[in-house]
């Protein structure tokens, strides 16, 4: 049975006071800068969007080594990530084949294309370090698999080269190998030294990333392109589930040009035309502000934020976008808002009866445990834990939009930390990835995968809310939640249970 989210701040309180005991005196010191209870709003905020809370807690900080963190490494945040859903481009994992291999098509990155001619998102391909490699080095391995991926899929439009822990610590120079490729064959080679032990999460991976597509790819070629004054790019979108097409159709819709998509779905060519677009439209805040800022400083291209997870968020960010622009666009943002009305009714009305005051307990990447929340809201749902893998001090800024007083809050969570928090709450769902998916489900709680949607999607836009509706009320509602205590445990008598 869950908690009364209106008056568990206190309990959370007790809760992490609970849960710290349980470490050493300098471990538990370091941890209680990560765990906090939403606190009342400072009545003296300035600007436009008034914050619920404040979700002041430490972030972006070396885990505590002996802990079981749930964080990823820059190699998983720049391939993973930003890179590998750039459907034109062959990205080598560079070092030994298991990065690539348990990272390969895990993501859910959906996109067009036929796969190993023109598309390689789903592809895994790697420079399989052995042994003499890490001895004499694999830059001459790296020219080879460059020149086969050259041969064996010309239609390849550019290659990245994502590194590996060992490619750090040898020193390959794989800028020089990059260099040397492009000058031969006239397409683009990308290094990226996204080793996994740069940084303390991901979230360098993105940093990575960002910067090298702001070295190697942005003012290196001249394309062909024919300007609108309705011309945006779409970042940090990486099509989950079909995300980033349910987003375009209603950009579209309301009479805006999508020029590119970063980078679910999306080309090189994507990439170099973005400087050209009239505004950038950031998705996932985290992982891509870097070349938004780049852009706008560069090329004084303005970016903003937008949320397409609920009808709530979705018209706030659509007239918030048409804003930019003029009355035909602000006129077509209410003309698409007006026309999803009814099916927005429509779920409301029938999945709204059957999660309304449910509890959530929220635990994911980059933006989710904040642009969500108001997905729940519009179901009657209520969150009353949120917190990051890889977060920074603005994204808890910006989640204080969004939650409530009293909420729980927690970065870097601990494997222990989670498990006893979601043991004392027993909230009705967890939204969480794949490494807490089972664990959770034993303990009898409903859980969604919320990295990639558990194999649904798209959750963005008004067709995505439809199938999110859903897809809480199937988890939640599941009738085999009633089978999950044995039947050696019920309490009626033996006999009766026999007849």
């Amino acid at each position: 049975m869950s908690l009364d989210h209106k008056n568990d701040a206190e309990f959370h309180a007790s809760l992490i006071e609970e849960v710290l005991k349980a470490y050493p005196d300098k471990a538990q010191k370091k941890r209680s800068r990560h765990l906090s209870v939403a606190k009342p709003a400072d009545a003296s905020e300035e600007g436009g969007e008034q914050n619920l809370s404040e979700c002041a807690v430490k972030s972006n900080i070396k885990s505590i080594p002996g802990v079981m963190t749930i964080r990823g490494c820059a190699y998983a945040g720049s391939k993973g990530v930003v890179w590998g859903p750039v459907k034109d481009m062959v990205h080598i994992s560079h070092g030994p084949v298991g990065c690539g291999q348990y990272s390969w098509a895990q993501r859910r990155n959906y996109y067009t294309g036929t796969t190993g001619v023109d598309t390689f998102v789903t592809m895994q391909f790697t420079t399989d370090f052995q042994e003499r490699d890490i001895v004499f080095g694999g830059d001459k391995k790296l020219e080879k698999v460059i020149d086969e991926i050259n041969e064996l899929f010309p239609l390849a439009n550019g290659i990245s080269v994502q590194s590996e822990c060992p490619i750090g610590l040898i020193g390959d120079d794989i800028e020089a190998v990059a260099r040397k490729k492009k000058s031969e064959t006239g397409k683009t080679v990308v290094p990226v030294r996204c080793e996994g032990f740069r940084g303390v999460s991901q979230s360098l991976g993105h940093h990575i990333a960002n910067d090298t597509i702001r070295d190697w790819v942005l003012d290196k070629s001249e394309r062909e392109f024919e300007a609108t004054d309705y011309d945006v790019t779409i970042i940090g979108d990486y099509n989950i589930g079909g995300d980033a097409w349910a987003s375009r159709r209603l950009l579209e819709e309301m009479g805006l040009r999508v020029i590119g998509s970063w980078s679910g779905d999306g080309t090189l060519a994507e990439l170099e035309q973005a400087p050209k677009a009239k505004l950038n439209l950031i998705h996932c805040y985290r992982s891509m502000n870097y070349i938004c800022r780049h852009m706008e400083e560069k090329h004084g291209v303005p970016w903003t934020e937008y949320n397409l997870f609920g009808p709530t968020q979705i018209a706030q960010s659509l007239r918030h976008i048409a804003s930019y622009f003029d009355d035909t666009i602000k006129e077509g943002a209410e003309r698409v808002i007006a026309k999803y009305q009814p099916l927005v009714d429509a779920v409301i009305s029938k999945y709204k009866p059957r999660l309304e005051g449910k509890t959530v307990m929220l635990y994911v990447g980059g933006l989710r445990p904040r642009h969500i929340v108001n997905a729940y809201d519009d179901l009657g749902m209520e969150i009353v834990g949120t917190g990051y893998e890889f977060a920074h001090n603005d994204d808890y800024q910006r989640t204080g939009h969004y939650v409530k007083e009293g909420t729980l809050i927690y970065d870097d969570v601990t494997g222990y930390e989670l498990e006893k928090f979601i043991e004392q709450i027993r909230p009705n769902l967890v939204g969480s990835g794949i490494k807490e998916k089972y664990p959770v489900q034993k303990m009898g709680i409903p859980f969604r995968q919320m990295h990639s949607w558990d194999y649904s999607g798209p959750y963005h836009g008004y067709d995505g809310f439809a199938v999110f509706a859903r897809d809480m009320d199937l988890a939640i509602n599941n009738p085999v939640w009633d089978l999950f205590d044995a039947p050696w445990t019920k309490t009626e008598p033996l006999a009766v249970a026999a007849e």
